[in-house]
C-alpha cells in the first residue's frame, strides 16, 4: 500500500522538484502517493505539471494527485508538508522594502526585523487553518512545517491547536558540513551539538572522530579572519550563494571568538538577529540586502527558477535531465527522517520542537532548534544540561520579541504589533515602528485575516 504525503504550497516549485526528484531515486522507500496543493491554479498546475513529467522520465513508481483544496486530499494522509509562502515574493519584497524607508536595511527579512515580523502577521493565521484541518482529518499524520518564521510558526501551530508540529530547515544540517570543511576534514566524519533559535543555532560541540575539531579551525582564524585594508576589508562577505568559509562570514565568526559557539545559519541570516550592531544596513563597507546579500538578487533567482521550471512543466522547453538529480536544499533531508521513524532507526538530526526541559536554561514553550532523534511515533528533542548561559542569554533575548510576534499575529492586536517591533530591536522609536507597521498592514491587508477580518479575499 502506497504512502501518501500531502504537500500544502506546492507552488514552491524548487522544493516541490527536489521533493519529486528524491522519491523518483529511493524506488525502496515507496511506494508514495504525492498530494500537491496550492491555491494559486496556475502555481498549482506547474507543479503538478513538473512531477508527472519527471516521474514519466523515469517510469517511476510514484503517483502524483493535485488540488486547490487541501480538504480534498489530506484524509488519510501519513505525512504532511507545509512550504507555504503567504503572498509570495511580491509580499516578501514589501517586507523588506518599506523598512527600508525608515532607514532599516535586512538581507532576508523571512525570520526576524521588521520583514520578519511582518511577515508573521500573514503566515500565522495560514498555517493555524491548515493545523486545524490536519487535526480534523488525519491527525495521526507526521506533521512538518519548512515555512518562515519557523520558530513563531510552530510556536503559534502548538498554542493555538495542540498539534503536534515539526519543523524542519537545513541550515544547521548545511553549516555543520561547512564547518566541517573549514577544519579540513570529511563532513560524513563529523558530529556536533548546537542549540538555538531555527536561523540562529550555536553549534558549540564540534567533533571530529570523536576528538575536539574547535583547534583545527582556532589555528586558522588569526590569518583567515584578519582584514584588509581599504574599503571592504572583507572582501568575499556579502555574497548569497557563496557564504562557505571563515572570510565569507566574519560576523558569525566574531561571535564564535566571543562565546565559542558558531552560528547557523551564517551572516546573512545571523545579522539579523543583531540589528543593532549594523545601523542602516552597515556591513564591513556595504549594504545589508543591497550589495551585502541583496534581496533584489535573490528575488530575481527565484522568479527566474521559477519561470523555467513552468515553461519545462507546461512542455514550453525539453525536460532537464539535471532536475532528476539529487539537489541540496530544504528537503533534502526528508526521506532519511521518514525512514528513521518509520524503521525505528533512532537516527540524529536538527529539528525545532518545543523545548518542554530539553534545554533547562531556555523557556519550557519555546520551539528551539536542536538535536533530536527521529524514532517510532516521531522526532524526539535530546536533553542538553550544558548549553552555555552566555549563549542562553542571547536566544532568551530575541525570545521576548518572538512570544510578542506570535501573540500579536494570533489576535491582530496593533499595540502587539509595535511591541513586537521594539522589542525585536531593529526599531527604537514608537512613531517610527507604528508608522511602519500601519505600511506594512495596508499593503499586506488581503492576507491578514486577523486584523482585517471583513476585508480578506484568500
Amino acid at each position: 500500500m502506497s504512502k501518501k504525503i500531502v504537500l500544502i504550497g506546492a507552488g514552491s516549485a524548487m522544493f516541490t522538484q527536489g521533493l519529486v526528484a528524491d522519491l523518483i531515486l529511493s524506488p525502496q522507500l515507496g511506494p508514495y502517493h504525492l498530494c500537491l496543493v496550492d491555491i494559486d491554479p496556475d502555481a498549482l498546475a506547474v507543479a503538478v505539471g513538473l512531477a508527472q513529467k519527471l516521474v514519466e522520465a523515469k517510469g517511476a513508481d510514484l503517483t502524483i494527485s493535485g488540488s486547490t483544496d487541501r480538504r480534498e486530499l489530506l484524509p488519510g494522509a501519513d505525512v504532511v508538508l507545509m512550504t507555504v509562502g503567504v503572498g509570495g515574493r511580491r509580499a516578501w519584497e514589501q517586507d523588506v522594502f518599506i523598512p527600508r524607508k525608515y532607514g532599516i536595511y535586512q538581507p532576508v527579512g523571512d525570520s526576524m526585523m521588521p520583514g520578519g515580523v511582518s511577515r508573521a502577521m500573514r503566515m500565522i493565521p495560514a498555517l493555524v487553518d491548515i493545523a486545524g484541518d490536519v487535526k480534523e482529518m488525519c491527525p495521526k499524520a507526521l506533521f512538518i512545517n519548512y515555512s518562515n518564521p519557523m520558530t513563531a510558526n510552530c510556536w503559534a501551530i502548538i498554542k493555538e491547536t495542540g498539534l503536534p508540529v515539526i519543523g524542519l530547515c537545513h541550515g544547521a544540517f548545511r553549516v555543520e558540513r561547512a564547518l566541517a570543511e573549514v577544519a579540513g576534514v570529511p563532513p560524513d566524519e563529523v558530529s556536533s551539538i548546537a542549540i538555538g533559535l531555527n536561523h540562529l543555532t550555536f553549534f558549540y560541540d564540534l567533533r571530529w572522530k570523536g576528538r575536539d575539531a574547535w583547534p583545527r579551525i582556532r589555528e586558522k582564524l588569526p590569518t583567515e579572519l584578519q582584514p584588509s585594508s581599504g574599503e571592504h576589508p572583507y572582501p568575499k562577505a556579502g555574497n548569497t550563494f557563496n557564504d562557505g568559509g571563515i572570510g565569507n562570514n566574519p560576523f558569525s565568526w566574531t561571535l564564535f571568538q566571543a562565546y565559542g559557539g558558531y552560528p547557523s545559519a551564517n551572516d546573512r541570516h545571523v545579522v539579523e538577529f543583531f540589528p543593532e550592531r549594523f545601523p542602516k544596513g552597515e556591513y564591513y563597507g556595504m549594504q545589508l540586502g543591497v550589495d551585502a546579500y541583496s534581496l533584489e538578487e535573490v528575488i530575481a533567482w527565484g522568479d527566474n527558477i521559477y519561470a523555467d521550471m513552468r515553461a519545462q512543466a507546461l512542455g514550453e522547453k525539453p525536460l532537464e535531465k539535471k532536475l532528476l538529480e539529487r539537489k541540496v536544499g530544504e528537503h533534502e533531508q526528508l526521506l532519511e527522517i521518514l525512514t528513521s521513524i518509520e524503521h525505528d532507526e533512532r537516527r540524529i538530526f536538527y529539528a525545532n520542537l518545543p523545548n518542554e526541559g530539553a534545554v533547562p536554561n531556555l523557556p519550557d514553550d519555546a520551539i528551539l532548534e536542536l538535536p533530536a532523534v527521529a524514532m517510532a511515533g516521531g522526532m524526539r528533542a535530546i536533553h542538553f544540561d550544558d548549553f552555555p548561559d552566555t549563549l542562553a542569554a542571547i536566544i532568551n533575548r530575541k525570545l521576548s520579541g518572538i512570544r510578542l510576534t506570535v501573540e500579536a499575529a494570533l489576535t491582530g492586536d496593533r499595540n502587539l504589533f509595535v511591541e513586537a517591533l521594539l522589542a525585536d530591536g531593529a526599531v527604537t522609536d514608537r512613531k517610527i515602528a507604528t508608522d511602519m507597521m500601519n505600511e506594512l498592514l495596508e499593503v499586506h491587508r488581503a492576507y491578514l485575516p486577523n486584523f482585517f477580518p471583513e476585508e480578506v479575499t484568500v
